[in-house]
């Protein structure tokens, strides 16, 4: 699998990540099979975040890389912190150099690549989190830092105040979720599309180089379904097949392919915990897309051009 300049940060990463937040399903042995059946397939980028399973799952996935046959130093791993369950988004200095510490105790690491603030919280105050940040650099503990769920403002907020270049924004993206492509295309219409609920979010990331990483690559609504194979989708669902046919992969990698065909180093978070949909998924950082393709996959899920 080919490899993306995550952020224009240094770090290639495979334009497929896999999520561990429902790896709390799995057993020990069941977990160590989904992460190198991943491996095998070319990801060697992991996502984690300390409110997953309430820790569990990092706890899961740091014992299944110790026993993977492959080395910690081969992947990237990424972990969020900022979300105190049920309670508050707490960004404050404190929070976030214990939270990391919790994760990285969990995860068995000593650092990990890549640590986001897991959605904003109102109470941020940005020369708090520039203080954490600096600590966790130059103790080693984090390499390079980003956001998640952010919009433009939000972001820039925090940049004017931390040193080091914030890498990438996890946001939810999908066939079934284009928000911000719709509102790219419906500039200066009047329709419900033309609406901008996110402030730009993707033309900003791709002018500050940002990495959009897609959460719920496969879902519709907000964790409503998923829309491959959905009886509720089928002009989708004939397209997807007739593409992985016409590109000899499955539907999963063209659905994931839609989504890192988008330009600006984009990154596709996969958070199936079945080892043979994980290699599926994989295939799409060997695909890239033709325009009309692309475009055709875009009007099958119902969407069209003003």
């Amino acid at each position: 699998m080919r490899k993306i300049n995550l952020g224009q940060s240094g770090l290639m990463a495979s334009p497929v990540a896999l999520g561990v937040m429902r790896i709390t399903a799995l057993d020990h042995q069941q977990a160590v099979g989904l992460i190198e059946s991943a491996h095998d397939g070319g990801i060697n980028f992991f996502d984690n975040a300390d409110i997953y399973g309430n820790g569990e799952s990092e706890k899961i996935f740091g014992a299944a890389l110790k026993d993977a046959s492959f080395k910690r130093e081969d992947v990237l791993v990424q972990t969020k912190v900022g979300i105190v369950s049920g309670k508050r988004y707490d960004f404050s200095k404190q929070h976030i150099l214990e939270a990391v510490d919790g994760s990285l105790q969990r995860l068995g690491l000593d650092y990990v690549d890549t640590l986001l603030l897991h959605r904003p919280d109102p109470l941020m105050e940005p020369e708090q989190v520039a203080e954490a940040f600096d600590e966790l650099q130059n103790s080693g503990k984090v390499r390079q830092f980003g956001v998640s769920n952010f919009n433009p403002e939000q972001v820039d907020l925090l940049q004017q105040a931390v040193s080091q270049r914030l890498i990438a924004n996890q946001l939810q993206l999908s066939l079934k979720h284009t928000g911000m492509i719709d509102f790219w295309l419906h500039t200066n219409m009047h329709d419900e599309r033309s609406i901008d609920h996110d402030g730009g979010i993707l033309e900003y990331s791709r002018l500050h180089k940002m990495s959009v990483q897609a959460w719920s690559p496969f879902q519709y609504g907000f964790f409503e379904g998923v829309f491959i194979n959905s009886p509720k989708f089928p002009e989708l669902n004939a397209k997807l097949s007739e593409l992985a046919d016409k590109y000899h992969t499955n539907v999963n990698a063209i659905a994931a392919a839609w989504i890192i065909r988008i330009p600006g180093n984009t990154q596709v978070i996969s958070g199936t915990t079945n080892a043979k949909r994980i290699a599926q998924v994989a295939e799409a950082g060997d695909v890239t897309l033709s325009s009309q393709d692309w475009y055709d996959l875009y009007f099958a899920a119902g969407n069209d051009l003003p």
